[in-house]
């Protein structure tokens, strides 16, 4: 059994979108979505997932493969999420006349 040694502080990219009367925080480095009633709670939310999220890596010993598959990178000390960038492009699609 895996123990929990210490803790990491970790950056996240983190959209948050309003839908209807939720706010939804969604991070594509460990494709987690959580909501809330409004952005704090989404916020606080978002941190009580990020954590039982890797509580239940390290207890199932998965977190080579799965932070692997999702891109991250193992350093010499830690694993570093993938670099995310975010922007609005401008795109073509077929409209209805």
């Amino acid at each position: 059994m895996n123990h929990i040694a210490h803790h990491l502080e970790l950056n996240l990219p983190v959209s948050f979108i309003q839908e209807g009367g939720q706010v939804v925080a969604y991070t594509p480095a460990l494709d987690l979505s959580t909501s809330g009633k409004n952005e704090a709670e989404a916020k606080r939310r978002f941190s009580e997932i990020v954590s039982i999220f890797f509580k239940d890596l390290i207890e199932n010993g998965t977190v080579d493969a799965v932070l692997s598959d999702l891109g991250w990178h193992k350093g010499q000390v830690a694993w570093n999420p993938p670099t995310i960038s975010q922007e609005s492009i401008s795109v073509r699609v077929p409209a209805v006349a």
